[in-house]
């Protein structure tokens, strides 16, 4: 009996969601997940850029966009729902937003149908946590 119940809370465990990964403080993640999230956001650089030349394309840089207020970069047409937002990014509500940002903030224009798990989303926030805050000239829209 006691062997059944040990087995059953070490399966248990080996079941667990990856998003209890997602939810670490900036500084905190491993290089192999911001390794990973740099990997992964080739998938969002169509329409995002970070770095010291990012601007707007499709959507806001994301430079520094943790702890930032949805919808408040100058610059960028956001949507009504994103402008009325009162959230602000934290890893938490940034990776469920990458994951599903119709069920995060309805009616936003961000479109992203790539499936990823949640371990992925979190990777991608990983990379965004090193990517700081905006320099002069980057709330600019592309020319």
């Amino acid at each position: 009996m006691l062997q059944g119940v040990l087995l059953l809370l070490v399966l248990a465990g080996c079941g667990r969601s990856d998003t209890a990964d997602v939810a670490q403080a900036p500084g905190e993640a491993s290089p192999a997940r911001i390794e990973a999230g740099r990997k992964l956001f080739a998938r969002c650089a169509g329409c995002h850029e970070v770095g010291p030349k990012a601007g707007h394309i499709y959507g806001p840089h994301l430079n520094g966009v943790l702890g930032r207020k949805a919808g408040s970069v100058t610059g960028y047409a956001y949507s009504p729902a994103l402008k009325a937002s009162t959230l602000v990014w934290d890893e938490a509500n940034l990776a469920a937003f990458i994951r599903d940002s119709e069920q995060v903030i309805p009616g936003n224009k961000m479109r992203f149908m790539s499936f990823l798990s949640d371990r992925q989303a979190g990777d991608i926030v990983a990379y965004l946590a090193t990517q700081g805050g905006t320099q002069a000239g980057q709330d600019q829209p592309r020319p």
